[in-house]
């Protein structure tokens, strides 16, 4: 009976858990988590079996003087960017990332135009950026 009680107890957390995650937090751990890791430092399960280790996404923003650099990230994930990521082995993205249209607007008045899953993931690549 107890056991029943906690698998119960955990598909109702995992439930409520599930609600909290962001379609961009989603799509990241669906795509882009097993080489950058869930928590998007670099450090995904597949690591030991790439060339070039994965940046670590929370500093996008300290290394690009104070500001989110939005239009590289875009153009890095779908696969318009010159020199692509992880040495250009990294997987391009795009296809997996269609959508409507969605522009983002930065605060110094530049604006970008993606498809709405890149648009959520980039949204929540600048909530986890450190300091």
């Amino acid at each position: 009976m107890l056991r029943y009680i906690a698998t119960a107890f955990c598909l109702i957390c995992a439930g409520a858990a599930a609600d909290s995650v962001t379609p961009g937090q989603k799509l990241f751990g669906l795509h882009c988590a097993a080489c950058h890791g869930t928590d998007a430092t670099g450090s995904g399960p597949m690591v030991s079996a790439l060339t070039v280790r994965p940046p670590d996404l929370t500093v996008l923003t300290r290394g690009n003087s104070g500001a989110f650099p939005t239009g590289r990230v875009i153009a890095h994930v779908d696969g318009t960017h010159p020199l692509l990521g992880h040495g250009g082995d990294m997987p391009v993205f795009r296809y997996f990332f269609q959508g409507s249209d969605a522009t983002i607007a930065e605060p110094n008045g530049e604006t970008f135009t993606t498809s709405r899953p890149i648009a959520d993931v980039v949204a929540w690549l600048k909530t986890i950026q450190s300091e």
